[in-house]
């Protein structure tokens, strides 16, 4: 009973850790990262009604309700925080549970170290929630925040995996290459979360050109230089439409990169009969991705397609760690 409590708090955690990404993603692409100004609260508040007179004064301050801060902004900043926040109990109690079950059963029981990284990773997910306010949206910092999400997502996967009885794949051989294809994705997720940060989605509004070239001007040594501010260069100059070229054309080029490699590995993978559902479900999953970037585009990044885009990169990173989990135990070599 205690196993399967475990399991489905671990599985609860995991769905509310992926609701926890796309809203992020939501309040970042509505541009309510600021919605409060501090942390944890809302102008000191515990919610954004109990605020609404600090709320009006800086929506006057800045002009109208078209800036960084509205009342309906700070709902959008303040319902992520909650979710964080129970996510970060869930988290503690599943760390509780695996130190407790290996005091009662010792070295039978599973490992509770992967659930005590989980808990300094949510941790250190605070802390850079909390610079997200503080720094004023720095790109780095934000970029972070977003790599911690798609980080807990990952390790709570893998940690629900651990507590089900998984069939050996029979194809150590596709293992290398499993492992390479979560790295890549990682890194484009890395990617797509630098172009969202400084806000370079429709830097190309033109596909497959940018800017009716395929090499565009482009400015790589301030699009990419990580300690500076948003939309400013580290000498404190703003920075230039070259620049925000130089990070959506690299977001481009590395998807399209990455979706032939998944691609790849998806065909290898769909050849092992144990496979052959991941296979399918990370091809489904490839076109999908492809058709909401394009749509990015052509619809001028529209807030659904947008989100669905971010909720797409979390779903593509669940499905490899799966495919990496289910290669982790195998030993025997393909019968071709």
């Amino acid at each position: 009973m205690r196993k399967y409590l475990f399991l489905n708090i671990i599985l609860f955690t995991t769905v509310l850790t992926f609701v926890v990404v796309v809203v992020g993603a939501f309040v970042r692409l509505t541009d309510a990262g600021l919605g409060c100004p501090d942390w944890p609260g809302c102008y000191g508040k515990v919610m954004p009604s109990h605020a609404a007179q600090d709320i009006a004064k800086a929506v006057a301050d800045q002009g109208g309700a078209h800036g960084p801060v509205s009342i309906q902004k700070a709902w959008h900043e303040m319902f992520h925080r909650y979710l964080a926040g129970t996510l970060g109990l869930l988290i503690f109690a599943i760390v509780a549970m695996a130190w407790t079950q290996r005091m009662r059963h010792g070295d039978n029981g599973q490992s509770p170290w992967l659930a005590s990284v989980l808990l300094l990773l949510v941790i250190f997910q605070a802390a850079l929630g909390m610079w997200t306010v503080t720094m004023l949206l720095k790109p780095v910092i934000v970029t972070l925040h977003l790599l911690g999400g798609m980080a807990t997502l990952a390790l709570l996967t893998w940690l629900a995996l651990r507590q089900l009885q998984w069939r050996d794949a029979g194809a150590a051989w596709l293992r290398p290459w499993a492992a390479l294809g979560l790295a890549l994705l990682v890194a484009q997720i890395a990617l797509g979360g630098w172009v969202s940060t400084n806000y370079a989605a429709l830097a190309c509004i033109d596909l497959p050109t940018c800017h009716g070239e395929w090499v565009p001007k482009m400015d790589f040594q301030h699009g990419f230089q990580l300690l500076r501010e948003l939309g400013q260069t580290a000498a404190g100059d703003k920075l230039s439409y070259d620049a925000l070229t130089a990070i959506h054309w690299t977001h481009r080029v590395g998807a399209v990169a990455v979706t032939l490699y998944l691609v790849l590995l998806a065909a290898m993978a769909l050849r092992v009969q144990g496979l052959r559902g991941i296979a399918l479900v990370l091809g489904g999953l490839l076109v999908t991705q492809v058709l909401l970037g394009v749509s990015n585009i052509l619809t001028g990044l529209k807030l659904a397609v947008a989100v669905g885009h971010n909720a797409g990169a979390a779903l593509l990173l669940v499905v490899l760690v799966v495919l990496n989990f289910a290669l982790s135990n195998s030993t025997t070599r393909p019968r071709w």
